[in-house]
């Protein structure tokens, strides 16, 4: 993608759909949610707590849950507090998505940003089927400059209808060839 915004924007359009609402982590990078607004999408913001270390609390997010949810947008490191998930909440907020078959959105834009090794996340896709892992090289690689970003995911008819969307942002019919053939031979998952 042309950036963390281009992935934002394909996946949010390819997946969200009339009556689907969304929870996401805020505050947050405004694209997080203002694209789902201007899709006419519900959505819950899922409040940091700033008096207790911008902690998330998991209570508070399963009360927001209903059956129209479709996503659970995080970040991790956060932007724009720094907040990282501890593991504990982390594993807890895979389970509660899994639990209620909802997709987790993950922005992990600012990973290998973190201080501290034990501080550092698996991607999101890597622990749950139904999660989205967002990335970029401006940010942790201080790229800003190559406009790269890519999203993961083992759910490959969802990779494909993003590939089929992002047509109409990006030209780039070769790279789809290119991009299949070596999902096909590198994809534990293909």
């Amino acid at each position: 993608f042309s950036g963390a915004e281009e992935g934002i924007f394909c996946f949010m359009n390819t997946i969200l759909q009339e009556g689907d609402e969304i929870i996401v982590q805020f505050p947050g990078y405004q694209s997080l949610y203002e694209l789902a607004n201007s899709l006419g999408i519900k959505v819950h913001r899922w409040k940091m707590d700033e008096n207790n270390n911008w902690d998330l609390d998991l209570g508070a997010l399963r009360s927001k849950i209903s059956r129209k949810t479709k996503v659970i947008v995080i970040n991790s490191p956060h932007n724009p507090t720094g907040h990282i998930l501890s593991r504990n909440d982390y594993i807890q907020l895979l389970t509660i998505a899994k639990e209620n078959d909802i997709f987790i959105f993950s922005d992990e834009v600012y990973r290998f940003t973190e201080f501290e090794e034990r501080d550092k996340l698996i991607p999101a896709t890597d622990l749950y089927e139904k999660a989205v892992s967002l990335g970029v090289m401006s940010k942790s690689f201080g790229l800003p400059g190559l406009r790269i970003g890519w999203i993961a995911s083992r759910d490959n008819e969802l990779l494909d209808n993003i590939a089929k969307f992002k047509d109409y942002t990006t030209i780039r019919s070769e790279e789809r060839r290119v991009g299949k053939e070596c999902r096909s031979r590198w994809s534990p998952y293909h």
